[in-house]
């Protein structure tokens, strides 16, 4: 097949341009997706054998554009309400198409990713100052060493550095002789609400599974709880954790007390902050002190991601001390031991595409005044969908919502508050998102999660919906519509 070089540049433009046509018009679709089949049929139509003879790149492109994207979920689509990663931002799909084109290798500078890794050392540093870290003067950044982060592929990347941050605090030079003592590298997490990658993590760095999960109260720690598990547990845990927004309800944590109750028993436990969704609340000073106290903790994730609507991927695990990030380097003769050379500080990742560009062109484009507005949007399509779910007689929300998440129930008309059917409020919902997904007209995200607020009965496992307001195409049309779906489906499924 040709290279670039080997074709005529119209004809090349041209070929890129309509595939920029069809990826725009997907984008722009209102359909979640336009062609469902099962996961059987998909494997059937699209594992196929390596072709013997070349089918050539119209042919290719055809196929993608035919084939493969019609069986794709628009995230950008305003009925798809469950996440809202929609990857839609101009200057966002302007930078990464760039970046895709320059191929710039962020594990060296000099000659890999000269004015690339620049830019990126700026994204962090801007990510830095959002959260209320202190970054030193331009003029003062001299090596990687000064940076104070590091971009990943997404928060799993950056929150398994964290724990391997931890686990050198806590015993400096594991990194080189290995774990010989893993019983006093146990994490604290809040029960039923922590992200699996912090359990993964501690497998993956040779800790095992220690983990200590500690009780909430409205999807937070508890801290009386927190701080008898400390003590109890003194000298065996390296870490705590805790979510500035969970992967459930995304309730921010009481950073502050987490914090001050934490150090009070051990200051040297690490603290880490999940704040994979909670980088909204530093988007706008309207929910800024949602953060308060984020600034003391020893680390930090954030995933652009999620909450900025740039494409897939990009992560960033922060750093208080940026010096801290020497515990866990390493060296390569392949890497060059070079001022800004990246290689020597991100743990798991040789090759680093340029993924920050895709951050720096949205930050660039929106500044400040721009990143509020789009949260202020947000916040009032979280209120306009809250208020609904509220007015409803057949739903029941489970939480506050802290930001852009709200986590709610159908519950049957014969529904009795005093004495719940779990099992069947429950079957109810399944089977509600069941039919969601196998229509697929709109979408809605679903997971287990212990009723903490006591909505419905404190304790019991949920199998709820979520609505997330991230999507910006969403109006107020598409949530009345899709909760008349919703409830719709419920009054169906509750008569059989």
């Amino acid at each position: 097949m040709p290279l670039l070089h080997e074709v005529d540049r119209a004809d090349a433009i041209t070929l890129l341009s309509r595939l920029l046509a069809v990826g725009v018009d997907f984008k722009l679709g209102d359909q979640v997706t336009r062609k469902r089949l099962t996961p059987s049929e998909m494997r059937d139509l699209l594992v196929t054998d390596l072709p013997e003879e070349p089918a050539g790149v119209d042919a290719v492109v055809r196929e993608l554009v035919d084939t493969v994207l019609p069986m794709c979920n628009n995230e950008a689509s305003p009925r798809f309400l469950g996440f809202g990663h929609t990857g839609a931002d101009l200057a966002a799909l302007a930078g990464g198409l760039l970046a895709l084109f320059a191929q710039q290798n962020l594990i060296n500078q000099s000659f890999a990713a000269p004015s690339a890794t620049l830019t990126e050392i700026a994204v962090i540093r801007w990510l830095r100052e959002l959260i209320g870290y202190d970054n030193p003067t331009v003029a003062e950044v001299t090596t990687v060493w000064d940076v104070g982060g590091v971009t990943t592929y997404g928060g799993t990347g950056s929150n398994t550095t964290a724990m391997m941050l931890a686990r050198e605090n806590i015993a400096p030079g594991t990194l080189h002789r290995g774990v010989t003592d893993a019983t006093k590298m146990h994490i604290v997490v809040p029960a039923g609400i922590g992200h699996y990658s912090v359990k993964s993590a501690l497998e993956w760095i040779g800790c095992g599974d220690r983990i200590i999960e500690v009780p909430t109260t409205g999807y937070r720690f508890d801290l009386s709880a927190l701080e008898q598990a400390l003590r109890e547990r003194r000298g065996e845990v390296m870490a705590v954790v805790a979510y500035a927004g969970d992967s459930r309800t995304h309730t921010v944590e009481n950073l502050r007390a987490v914090h001050d109750v934490t150090r009070a028993v051990d200051p040297r436990i690490w603290l880490h902050a999940d704040a994979c969704w909670g980088l909204m609340c530093a988007l706008t000073p309207v929910l800024g002190s949602k953060l308060a106290g984020i600034e003391d903790f020893d680390s930090v994730t954030v995933d652009p991601h999620k909450v900025m609507d740039i494409p897939y991927a990009m992560s960033a695990l922060l750093v208080r001390e940026a010096g801290a990030l020497r515990s866990i380097s390493s060296y390569s003769d392949l890497i060059m031991q070079e001022d800004f050379a990246f290689g020597q500080v991100t743990p798991f990742i040789g090759t680093k595409e340029w993924s920050s560009a895709k951050l720096w062109a949205m930050m660039r484009a929106h500044g400040r005044p721009g990143l509020a507005d789009i949260m202020r949007r947000r916040l009032i399509t979280t209120r306009t969908f809250t208020g609904l779910v509220d007015d409803h007689p057949r739903l029941l929300r489970l939480n506050i919502p802290d930001m852009t998440a709200v986590v709610f129930m159908y519950v049957p008309a014969d529904h009795d508050p005093g004495r719940p059917d779990i099992d069947r409020i429950n079957d109810l919902s399944k089977r509600i998102h069941a039919r969601i997904l196998e229509e697929g007209r709109w979408h809605f995200h679903q997971f287990s999660i212990l009723d903490d607020t006591g909505r419905i009965r404190r304790g019991a496992t949920l199998h709820p919906l979520r609505f997330m307001a991230n999507n910006q195409r969403i109006t107020e049309s598409h949530m009345r519509d899709a909760l008349a779906y919703v409830t719709g489906l419920g009054r169906e499924l509750e008569q059989r």
